[in-house]
């Protein structure tokens, strides 16, 4: 039970997810502050340029069930460590990549080792902690997006401009290795925390007995499509929006990463604390509660990230995003915290790996690639304002959701 682990060592194992996480996210952005280099050197189109970043997604999304299953079955902290060490390797290497191809193979590669600690690290972290503080918790963990992402930015812009996409990449993907050994030497909790049954051993539960039950959780399906609709507008404007400074507000690669990192980390951990304080401090009101922070975060963001898109004014433009930036990190915690409560203990790694296969084949795994080819033909600044209108529809659906998840929650605790 958790409770036979020290709170120290929970915040121990909290500290340490959330590193590799940062790392996580580190290695994935570094890729898109240096896209003005690579469609430099390498002569290709925005629709080619795109597709770098989709195939990162579309491996991550097509291997994602594979660790999901492992997970429920196999050592968790086994699966993060071993995608660290192929993810960190993935990185390094495509600093030798001498053209397209073998960066994209490098790219896909990074794909498969994230997936594995992607699909296995939130109900990991979660089984350490009570279910009254996961929102919160969980909100800490990915704070390594807004915080991983900045730092990819500004680390792929500095050193991008300074010595090249290639050293861009080996520099930010050899630490990885570091952190290899004491995730792989963590201790785990039982599987469901403290909601675990204290006579069932581990080996008696059978999760192939419940996959079934996510088709028929309304919940888990509607938190699934909203998360996908955001990720769709998030991935294409992660991708993006390096270029978009460059492109039309005549930013150098190393002045315009960091600008675009400054905004995304101080919005972004302001965002990511305020959602999960505020879900945690509604849920008790409401069992709505994270969901109604995610959807009207949605919701009162969608009209800045078009503003952002509009603007003339650089100043209007960078105020603009970080606001945006702000409503969207609303959500963080609590869509993932809604994934935990609904889905048995269990099945947990696999609700996780289906989640992320639909969230990212419906969302950035294909909007790099759509807006790049809408680039090519309308121009950057006319593609990216399809993203508010997705956001949009993700605070809907956030909406939508809401109107089952009670008796969800109450199925799978019972489960």
């Amino acid at each position: 039970m958790t409770n036979e682990i020290s709170l120290s060592y929970r915040r121990y194992a909290l500290s340490l997810l959330l590193a590799v996480n940062l790392l996580n996210y580190i290695d994935r952005q570094v890729l898109f502050a240096v896209f003005p280099l690579i469609k430099i050197d390498l002569a290709i189109s925005d629709t080619a340029l795109g597709f770098l970043g989709s195939a990162f997604m579309l491996s991550y999304l097509m291997i994602a069930p594979l660790f999901g299953w492992l997970g429920d079955h196999w050592s968790r902290v086994k699966l993060a460590s071993s995608g660290l060490v192929v993810w960190s390797l993935a990185t390094a290497l495509a600093g030798f990549a001498p053209g397209y191809r073998t960066l994209l193979a490098a790219r896909a590669t990074v794909g498969v080792g994230e997936a594995s600690f992607g699909t296995v690290s939130p109900g990991l972290l979660s089984d350490f902690f009570p279910k009254e503080q996961r929102g919160r918790v969980l909100s800490w963990f990915y704070l390594a997006i807004p915080v991983g992402s900045a730092l990819g930015y500004l680390l792929g812009g500095v050193l991008g401009h300074r010595f090249g996409w290639h050293a861009a990449f080996l520099m930010v993907g050899l630490p990885g290795l570091l952190l290899a050994v004491p995730i792989w030497l963590l201790r785990t909790p039982p599987r469901g925390g403290e909601s675990a049954p204290a006579a069932a051993p581990e080996e008696e539960v059978k999760p192939s007995a419940h996959y079934g039950t996510l088709a028929k959780n309304r919940s888990f399906v509607w938190n699934t499509i909203a998360m996908a609709t955001m990720t769709f507008a998030i991935g294409g404007l992660a991708q993006w929006i390096p270029s978009f400074l460059n492109r039309v507000h005549g930013l150098d690669v190393e002045k315009g990463n960091t600008m675009f990192g400054a905004a995304t980390v101080v919005a972004g951990i302001l965002g990511t604390l305020v959602g999960g304080w505020l879900g945690d401090r509604w849920q008790k009101k409401s069992s709505k509660g994270y969901l109604l922070v995610s959807g009207w975060g949605f919701l009162i963001g969608t009209p800045f990230a078009a503003w952002a898109i509009l603007a003339h004014d650089l100043t209007a433009c960078m105020t603009a995003i970080f606001v945006a930036e702000f409503f969207l990190f609303l959500n963080t915690g609590p869509l993932n915290t809604v994934l935990v409560n609904v889905t048995p203990p269990a099945i947990r790694a696999m609700a996780f790996a289906v989640n992320i296969f639909f969230i990212h084949a419906l969302g950035d795994a294909i909007s790099p690639s759509i807006l790049g080819w809408l680039s090519d033909h309308w121009g950057l600044r006319d593609a990216l304002l399809v993203t508010p209108a997705m956001m949009a529809l993700a605070g809907i659906f956030c909406f939508v959701c809401g109107r089952y998840i009670e008796r969800d929650m109450r199925l799978a605790e019972k489960a």
